[in-house]
């Protein structure tokens, strides 16, 4: 018995100073951030795509050589501007001949009316019989119709001299031209130039019907606004400065994708926005949404949720269940489990485990 005393006090004896050691060893080094009441809007990100608001290939609707090119390549023109003129000389000449033949119908026309009203005055006195009225009636009816037909063949050749000059009907940039002075073109030549309008541009992208219908819910809650806010990322991870509104929302789904096509406007006063360009949709509600967040590095899963590990004032460790409701913009939003001002981890937490006490910076 006293053997066994000796060796276990000395084996006690041993192991003090190892105890002592770690009784003062450091406490872990954790980073934390509070658990806090900021606005994280409900939101969704997609790739779309930007098309003009505008856009025409103008064509020559009559046929003939082309006589100038009125515009650079490239530039801005605008509503009214000529851009290409094509040789009038035949159509000159067609308005030229209308105008006489609508003369000569005028005189016609005069004749007849002037002999009905003979007629009229003849058969007043019983001079002549009724049919002889009746017969320059039908005459001054067939003359003023035939007037009506020479006024239209006019306007129709007036119609097609004006077709010699290709105007541009709206604001717009034009693109480039494969004819130059002297080609033949005509209604089948194909498109002469491309006319686009970029101080306005429309967005389009896709998403999926789950989103449109947790959104919906959203909305029906009171939680997000009527319409949301749209923001775009150009192809240079820039943002674009102008916001848009959403004017469009596809009443179909796609039956390939499961999506549903929104479309949103932008103003483009800089032309930052190109036609056919790919742009980051963001979509968001327009008001505030004051929400209990945390970090969302600082949330854990496991078999039986989510959770975090809080940092008491002792700086004792807690793990402690929450509920996430959505997670935007690198933050968690906290449906439950947590309160204003909680300290949780965000990074150490490889270190530390339910009950210790560690070493608590705040974050940044």
């Amino acid at each position: 018995m006293r053997a066994i005393l000796r060796v276990a006090t000395t084996v006690l004896l041993a192991m003090a100073p190892l105890v002592g050691r770690a009784q003062d060893a450091p406490r872990p080094a954790v980073v934390v951030a509070p658990a806090a009441v900021s606005d994280v809007r409900f939101g969704v990100s997609y790739t779309g795509r930007v098309a003009a608001a505008q856009k025409v290939d103008l064509r020559a609707r009559v046929s003939g050589f082309l006589e100038e090119v009125h515009f650079t390549e490239g530039r801005t023109v605008e509503a009214g501007d000529v851009l290409f003129s094509i040789q009038s000389d035949t159509y000159v000449a067609a308005v030229k001949e209308a105008e006489g033949a609508l003369r000569a119908g005028t005189a016609q026309r005069d004749l007849a009316q002037i002999e009905r009203d003979r007629k009229q005055t003849l058969v007043a006195r019983k001079a002549v019989a009724q049919n002889e009225l009746d017969v320059a009636q039908a005459q001054l009816d067939q003359a003023e119709g035939h007037l009506q037909q020479l006024n239209a063949a006019l306007d129709q050749q007036k119609l097609q001299l004006s077709y010699t000059q290709v105007v541009a009907p709206f604001d717009g940039i034009v693109g480039l031209t494969a004819f130059d002075v002297g080609a033949l073109v005509g209604p089948d030549s194909g498109p002469l130039v491309t006319l686009t309008r970029l101080d306005s541009v429309e967005v389009e992208t896709q998403i999926e019907t789950a989103r449109v219908l947790d959104f919906r819910a959203a909305e029906a809650a009171g939680k997000v606004g009527a319409r949301p806010a749209v923001h775009l990322t150009l192809a240079n991870g820039k943002p674009y400065p102008l916001g848009g509104t959403v004017d469009y929302i596809s009443a179909d789904v796609g039956q390939g994708t499961d999506t549903v096509t929104v479309r949103a406007r932008f103003d483009n006063p800089d032309r930052l926005l190109l036609d056919g360009a790919l742009v980051r949709v963001a979509l968001e509600q327009g008001d505030a949404a004051m929400v209990l967040t945390v970090p969302q590095t600082a949330v854990q899963r496991d078999q039986l949720g989510t959770f975090v590990m809080i940092v008491g004032a002792e700086g004792k460790v807690e793990q402690r269940r929450i509920a996430v409701a959505r997670t935007s913009a690198g933050k968690a939003v906290i449906e439950s489990g947590l309160t204003e001002g909680e300290n949780v981890i965000v990074e150490g937490l490889n270190k530390v485990r339910p009950g210790i006490l560690v070493d608590a910076a705040p974050a940044g």
